[in-house]
């Protein structure tokens, strides 16, 4: 019988969901939450470490010679230095393909809810101007609906082609852009200037690396059209944020919809805390989060452990 594994899971306040325990002979540690002062004690004896967002860099890795695995409970890997795991021949694997529902129902509400000016609709009633009108209705801010419009896909993977379903369910055109091709019937492939330059709402669903970072900024948000909407809840870090709050205030674009920001639990200081408007709507991370989508991910997470024991690691990322 191989030797016990010690599998240390340093966030497991992150994961809302039973987790089944692995069906090889182990050790199992949760940590609710864990600094990144706590990680290098917390793993010394780890063969096995679990992370959603505590990160693993070099300098971290450096001092854990045991570390034989991470398994990292979420698709992004940016928390980790790949090239350091692979260096120490540390396997790494993500969870796919989880959310498939989840993220895309999450960005429609977003989408619904600012295409049809709700927020300002909902404060109007509360702050009592409905109540004072001289008709049965308050029309105050424009609606717009989706069916006839442009749907921009930045990324397309799982998530994006869940979320063209239902931009078609809602006769919306899709474009894409993407870094294959996209052979796939009704989808227009666009380069991203021209994509920002012609769709009604850009919705971003692709990776944070040192390409992707800050790709929507000052110009290409400038280059959309006034009434569009752009949608992250892919990564932050995606869009320059100083730039998104000056273009929400200056009317550069309709609004926005965001569930991710860069540095999360943000700073007091990040300048998308600070846009007290009804055309921007800011959620907690919270877009990949039903109870269904937890489950699932809890489920693969734990299959990711019992492959890499056996000797067949799958859903493996490595250095790109």
């Amino acid at each position: 019988m191989s030797s016990p594994h010690t599998i240390v899971f340093l966030d497991r306040a992150s994961l809302q969901a039973t987790i089944r325990r692995p069906a090889f002979p182990h050790t199992w540690v949760d940590h609710e939450i864990t600094r990144r002062e706590e990680v290098v004690d917390r793993l010394r004896d780890a063969s096995i470490a679990i992370t959603n967002k505590v990160p693993l860099r070099r300098d971290v890795l450096d001092q854990l010679p045991q570390l034989k695995m991470i398994a990292v409970a979420a698709t992004g890997t940016d928390i980790l230095d790949l090239a350091a795991c692979q260096e120490r021949g540390i396997v790494v694997s993500n969870i796919r393909d989880y959310a498939t529902a989840s993220l895309p129902e999450h960005t429609f509400a977003l989408i619904l809810a600012l295409r049809r000016n709700l927020r300002a609709y909902a404060a109007d009633v509360e702050a009592g101007r409905w109540q004072k009108s001289q008709q049965f209705c308050f029309l105050d801010h424009p609606i717009r609906d989706l069916a006839g419009s442009r749907l921009g896909i930045v990324g397309y993977g799982a998530l994006g082609r869940s979320v063209a379903a239902l931009g078609r369910a809602f006769g919306m055109e899709i474009c894409v852009t993407s870094r294959t091709p996209v052979d796939e019937p009704g989808v227009q492939n666009l380069p991203l200037p021209e994509l920002l330059r012609t769709s009604d709402v850009v919705t971003l669903h692709l990776p944070l690396t040192p390409a992707t970072r800050n790709m929507i900024d000052r110009e290409q948000l400038a280059s959309m059209k006034r009434t569009a909407l752009l949608i992250n809840t892919a990564r932050g870090g995606l869009v320059n944020e100083a730039a998104l709050a000056e273009a929400l205030r200056d009317g550069t674009i309709a609004g926005a919809g965001f569930d991710v920001l860069d540095g999360e639990p943000p700073a007091d200081t990040n300048p998308l805390l600070h846009v007290k408007q009804p055309n921007f709507i800011l959620t907690p991370h919270v877009a990949w989060a039903s109870q269904e989508a937890m489950q699932t991910l809890a489920d693969q997470l734990v299959d990711n452990l019992e492959a890499f024991v056996a000797g067949q690691p799958r859903n493996v990322v490595l250095p790109k």
